[in-house]
């Protein structure tokens, strides 16, 4: 499973991959985590560009901030176009908690469940943890 990082999670994810790493995720499943920029996708593309991106190329989009303002905000893009099929977006609920070993730790056993289970997930259109 490809998971695609949100630019205000940069310096972050590097914690989130060591605990995966820790934990011995990453010996188990196929996990990677790709930036916009690997991408070709610009930090200010529009939540619904970046929504459809990560669909069409069956990515999880992970975020921490996508809000429901704007008529291209994640929240409306996720309501108007997601279908039986889409995958999820996972949210991070508090960014800034990613510091504490616990948070990190749960929000890895979340992601691990949401993608060994990811059929159980599809439609859902968002998902916050942990």
């Amino acid at each position: 499973m490809i998971v695609l990082v949100d630019h205000n999670l940069r310096g972050y994810i590097v914690l989130l991959q060591g605990t995966l790493s820790s934990e011995g995720w990453f010996d188990l499943l196929p996990i990677s985590f790709v930036m916009f920029e690997e991408v070709d996708l610009a930090v200010d593309a529009s939540d619904r560009l970046i929504w459809r991106f990560a669909q069409e190329n069956r990515m999880l989009l992970l975020t921490a901030n996508r809000n429901a303002k704007g008529k291209d905000s994640l929240e409306l893009t996720i309501r108007e176009e997601g279908i039986s099929t889409s995958l999820p977006v996972i949210t991070i609920g508090s960014l800034d908690r990613l510091i504490e070993l616990e948070y990190r730790e749960q929000c890895s056993a979340c992601l691990v469940d949401i993608i060994l289970y990811i059929d159980n997930y599809l439609g859902v259109g968002r998902l916050f943890i942990p």
